[in-house]
Formats: C-alpha cells, sequence, structure tokens
C-alpha cells in the first residue's frame, strides 16, 4: 500500500502522536485531561482533520472486544459476590513462604487463567486483590502488578482464546484449538517461568522484607477482613441481648438475682442456661414496667404464687424453643440460597469458557453469561453494572478509530514492504527481523490491528515456502504480537486494565507509571520473545 497523500499523512500522524502522548503522560501540563479524554481527542482529530470520514470512524470501532470485555466485565463483578476473592487468597496464601513465592503464584494463577478467561478477564479479576495482599504484607504494589500484567499477557498466548489477535488468527489461519496449544505451550510455560525470574532478580531487595518491619495496619486489614465474614443475623442476635443486659438498673439486677433465687426454690432444681435466660427478660421487663411495679408492692401474695413461678419457667423456654427454632430454620433457607446462587454463578462461568472452547462468538457469548447473571440475580442490576470501567470502553473506542486512522496513512503498511524480502520464516535471522517488525508495530499501533495489517501478507508469503511454514508464521505472530504487549504500558488491553484498575480501587490505590512499566518490560519482553520463538513448532 502506497503512502497517502503528504497532507493526509501528516495531520494523521499528528492526531496520533497526540493520542500517544496523552495516553502515555495522562496528566500533561498542558492539557492534563487523562487518558479516556485524550484517546476521544485523537480519534475527533482523525475526523477533523479528514484523515478518516465519519463513517469510516464509526466502522473503526471494534464492537466484538468491547462487547467482550463489558460481558468479562460484568461476569467479574457477580464472581467478586460469589466470594472467589476468598478462594484466591486461599490459594495464594495457602503455606505462603515470603513475597517471592507469592509473587511466583501470582504469575502462575495470571497465566493459567488468562489461557481460558482471556488476560483482560484475569486482570480486571485479581488487580484489587494483587492490591490488598500486598498492602497486608506492607509490600509496594508494583512487582506484583507487573507479575500479573505481564504472566496475563504470556499465559493468554496459549490458546485462541486468550485474548482477541489469537482468536483472529485462528480463524483466518484455520488453526484447530488443539493444534494452535500444542504449537505455542512450550514457549508459554518457559516463558511464564522466565518472567518470574527475571522480575524476581530485578525487585530482590524490594520483595526482602524483615517479620519486624512490617506494618501493624496490614494486621488491622487482615481482621477486618475477616470479621467481615460474621453472619449479620447473628452478630444481631448478640448485640440484642447484650444491650438488653447492659441498660438494666443495679436494683433491677438485685430483683434479678432475688427472683432467680426464687425460682430455684420453687422448683428445687437448677434452671437451664434458656429457662435463666427468659427469666431475665421477664423479670426485666416487669421492673420497667411502674404500674406492674405498684402492683407487685400492694399484693404480695401474687408475687410469691407457686403456679406463676412454674408457668414462668416451664412456658418461657417453649416459647425461647420455638424462637430458636425459626431463626435456624431461617438462617438455614438463607443459607442454601446463597450457596445455590454461587453454585449457579460458577456454573455459568464454566459454562461460558466451555462454549468459547467449542467456537462459539466469545463477545456474544460472555455477554449472554452477564445477562443471564443478571436475571437470575433478580435484583436491580444498577450496582452491579455501575462496578464497569465504562471510561476503559470509551478510551477503546477513541484508541480503535485513532489507530485506524493512522493505517490510513499508510506509514504501517510501507514499512511491511520494507520488510517483507528480509523476513522469511525458513531462516533465523528472517525470523528476528520479523519479530522485530511485529514488535514495534504492536507496540505503536496496537497488537490486534497489526494482526489485521500483517497477518494475511506474512501468512502469503511463508505460504510460499511450505504449508508448515505457514502455521509457523501464524503461530509466530502470535506469540510475538502477545508478549509485544509486555514492552509498554500501551502494549495491551491488561496493561490498561491493570493500571486503570489499580487507580480507582477505593480502598488501595496505585497509580502504574508509564516508565515504572517501561523498565521492567523493555529487557523481559526482548528475552522472553527470543526464548519463545525456539520453542515454537
Amino acid at each position: 500500500m502506497a503512502l497517502a497523500p503528504i497532507s493526509k499523512v501528516v495531520l494523521g500522524s499528528v492526531a496520533f502522536a497526540i493520542f500517544w502522548v496523552l495516553a502515555v503522560f495522562p496528566a500533561v501540563p498542558f492539557l492534563p485531561i487523562g487518558r479516556t479524554a485524550g484517546s476521544l481527542l485523537g480519534a475527533m482529530l482523525m475526523v477533523i482533520f479528514r484523515v478518516l470520514s465519519p463513517d469510516q470512524a464509526y466502522a473503526a470501532i471494534d464492537l466484538p472486544i468491547l462487547g467482550l470485555l463489558f460481558g468479562t466485565m460484568v461476569v467479574t463483578v457477580f464472581l467478586e459476590r460469589a466470594n472467589m476473592f476468598k478462594y484466591l487468597g486461599k490459594l495464594l496464601s495457602w503455606k505462603s513462604r515470603g513475597a517471592k513465592d507469592l509473587l511466583c503464584r501470582i504469575c502462575f494463577i495470571s497465566a493459567v487463567s488468562s489461557a481460558f478467561f482471556t488476560n483482560d478477564t484475569s486482570c480486571v479479576v485479581l488487580t484489587e486483590f494483587v492490591l490488598k495482599i500486598a498492602r497486608q504484607h506492607n509490600l509496594p504494589p508494583y512487582p506484583f502488578l507487573l507479575a500479573l500484567a505481564s504472566s496475563a499477557n504470556i499465559g493468554s498466548s496459549a490458546t485462541p482464546i486468550g485474548n482477541p489477535q489469537n482468536l483472529v488468527i485462528a480463524i483466518q489461519g484455520k488453526i484447530s484449538f488443539g493444534s494452535f496449544l500444542t504449537g505455542i505451550l512450550p514457549a508459554m510455560l518457559v516463558g511464564v517461568v522466565v518472567n518470574a525470574i527475571f522480575l524476581i532478580a530485578m525487585y530482590w531487595r524490594v520483595l526482602t522484607i524483615q517479620k519486624d518491619e512490617e506494618n501493624p495496619v496490614s494486621e488491622v486489614a487482615e481482621e477486618e477482613v475477616i470479621t467481615h465474614q460474621f453472619s449479620p443475623a447473628t452478630m444481631s442476635h448478640f448485640a440484642s441481648f447484650n444491650s438488653q443486659e447492659c441498660n438494666g438498673s443495679s436494683e433491677s439486677t438485685n430483683n434479678i438475682q432475688n427472683t432467680c433465687q426464687v425460682h430455684v426454690g420453687r422448683n428445687q432444681s437448677n434452671p437451664s442456661a434458656s429457662e435463666v435466660q427468659m427469666v431475665l427478660s421477664s423479670t426485666k421487663d416487669s421492673t420497667t414496667n411502674p404500674n406492674e411495679t405498684k402492683e407487685g408492692t400492694n399484693d404480695k401474695k401474687e408475687e410469691t404464687n407457686p403456679s406463676r413461678t412454674v408457668a414462668i419457667v416451664v412456658d418461657k423456654p417453649i416459647e425461647a424453643h420455638d424462637l430458636h427454632s425459626s431463626e435456624g430454620k431461617d438462617y438455614m433457607n438463607v443459607k442454601w440460597k446463597r450457596m445455590l446462587w454461587k453454585f449457579c454463578v460458577y456454573a455459568i462461568t464454566l459454562l461460558m469458557l466451555v462454549a468459547m472452547l467449542i467456537g462459539l462468538n466469545m463477545a456474544w457469548t460472555a455477554i449472554a453469561a452477564a445477562i443471564t447473571l443478571v436475571v437470575l440475580d433478580f435484583k436491580d442490576a444498577g450496582p452491579c453494572l455501575e462496578k464497569v470501567s465504562y471510561s476503559l470502553l470509551i478510551f477503546f473506542c477513541g484508541m480503535f478509530i485513532t489507530v485506524d486512522g493512522f493505517k490510513k496513512t499508510g506509514i504501517p503498511s510501507a514499512l511491511w514492504d520494507i520488510m517483507e524480502p528480509y523476513s522469511r520464516v525458513d531462516h533465523a535471522s528472517g525470523i528476528a527481523i520479523l519479530a522485530i517488525v511485529i514488535l514495534v508495530l504492536s507496540n505503536f499501533a496496537s497488537n490486534v490491528p497489526t494482526v489485521l495489517l500483517l497477518g494475511g501478507r506474512v501468512a502469503a508469503s511463508a505460504a510460499a515456502i511450505s504449508k508448515e511454514d505457514e502455521k509457523k508464521a501464524w503461530l509466530i505472530l502470535a506469540w510475538v504480537s502477545t508478549i509485544a504487549g509486555n514492552f509498554s504500558l500501551l502494549g495491551s488491553a491488561a496493561n490498561l486494565i491493570v493500571c486503570e484498575q489499580a487507580r480507582r480501587s477505593p480502598n488501595h490505590g496505585y497509580t502504574l507509571t508509564f516508565w515504572t512499566h517501561l523498565k521492567f518490560g523493555l529487557p523481559s519482553t526482548l528475552i522472553v520473545a527470543a526464548i519463545g520463538l525456539t520453542l515454537i513448532k
């Protein structure tokens, strides 16, 4: 594809540069409008500069990716309500041997879950929990956030459903799920291990903290989490009993003790706990009523009537037994309803994964699962839908338009025309050059547009050599375009999700900067990508 007219190339490049600067530096002094508004500004400039027409701008928005992201966010909200974080916490904290062991577990869990839940979903689910557990152990969150995002990208490379670009490659290249998995799985496993080792080596001092340096706030936070698990019904029951016991006067306390002695004397036996409790409440009620007190003073015979004493001791425990039985049945009903609801949430999530595995549309499958959970919840869906990061969805809309406008300038295509003769997959040097081209374009134009732009041409060039080389070219494209996401903060949606989720966290907010990610992402991406290329079959 030839370059567009010079005016279109210049204006399109200016619009893309503005978007790129605002996305990388969301609080620049001259225009601190943030990433979301920056992406919309870049999209608007592409239309104003006539790089794209309004119809082309609307067509550039990738609705399947937005639908997949929205659906997985809603499903994640319900998984959170179904105590998924508690089970993940047990898995991560079970016999933990310190910060380095915790980092390795995050890498492993993030990679495996990304292969089946997609990297975006894993990052949405785990970011808040990683922040919590880092705070509880008085550790800086950025090594764990980097471990989460980078391992999610590496793990997502193993399956066609791990990320959107893999889905495009599997469909266009007509590669089955099994062939895709066996071709990239060795590279993925080695890549996760190498990435974890690199993280530990890079942040060795940060991850080494003595126990006496730990912040007491972490223990308080952990206690808050534990106490939050108590049943409200049980807590209210004890609160009611304690409030009644504490509000009584010293005089009523003496009367209660005397009454208890009267009951013991009249019945010639020791009262049970339930009897004492009901006598306490009954006697206390009588002492707080002035009329009843007056009657008791005038007629002492009625106060010591044996038949009344027996009625109090015998009848009240029966009422207490009925009351406790009713409360127990209500509690069990609520408990079973809760367990049934959690089972439905996990079952629907599992069905969503199975549907994706058998090849159904990923976006509509995620949306269908989300709507099903909303309906089964049988409540106002407003609170759940409010937790969806709509600013992130809008950011992607602007990014799609801006990136498509940059493609219209012809610059990415011109770059491939120059590099294609040197990017043959039957030579080691050709594979290295092809990987560099994919790596650069994936970070400047994002990985999905890179796959859409280069996929057909890379496959056609490899098919001229052999059928096996064609498949290998598709898998190389999948591997490098996915690992390229670890290069910078803008390299993949998973990185942006981790950054945005961490920033928006209500209790543990943290801003993962572009340079913090780049210092780790640059060497890690080059090392992991190079090792993986030697293992792709």
